[in-house]
């Protein structure tokens, strides 16, 4: 009997928990641990000069957030501006960062074999931000690569 406990708290231990967000009907997820907010940005100020997927910088609560569009990063058409915008907060290399999605899903927990590297035929822009993929039923998550996602942003900076 505490042989099956140790089994289930060995599984729980290999399971990873991602936040799905939708990008153009593409499901994506980030690690939780990875994720500080998720909110509705209002009051985003452009900023001159910066790169085209930079939507510009707002204030939460005191803090000052460097917006990614990320239908501009993957190269894709803008959301329609009757939706309501979401965006999920994240830190990176000791910058605030929001990530403009189309919506938030859910929670999710999945077992860490479960993730695959990249398919061959994953669509180019997908693979860019990709560590790799979760097959779900019926569909694929792309897991956010959040360093992939925000090191053109420094490589952009560097290069100014």
């Amino acid at each position: 009997m505490s042989k099956n406990t140790s089994t289930e708290h060995a599984a729980d231990q290999s399971a990873e928990e991602y936040i799905t967000v939708m990008i153009a009907d593409q499901l994506f997820g980030l690690h939780i641990l990875e994720v500080q907010d998720v909110f509705m940005p209002s009051a985003i100020t452009t900023v001159p000069l910066a790169g085209a997927d930079v939507a510009g910088v707002l204030n939460l609560r005191g803090r000052i957030v460097t917006a990614i569009d990320m239908r501009k990063r993957l190269g894709l058409p803008p959301l329609d501006r009757s939706s309501s915008t979401m965006a999920v907060g994240i830190e990176h290399k000791g910058e605030s960062y929001g990530l403009i999605i189309d919506k938030v899903g859910e929670v999710l927990r999945l077992a860490a074999d479960s993730f695959e590297p990249n398919p061959a035929n994953l669509d180019s822009r997908w693979a860019a931000v990709s560590a790799g993929v979760h097959r779900l039923d019926g569909s694929l998550m792309v897991v956010i690569d959040v360093d992939k996602v925000l090191g053109q942003q420094d490589e952009t900076a560097n290069a100014a």
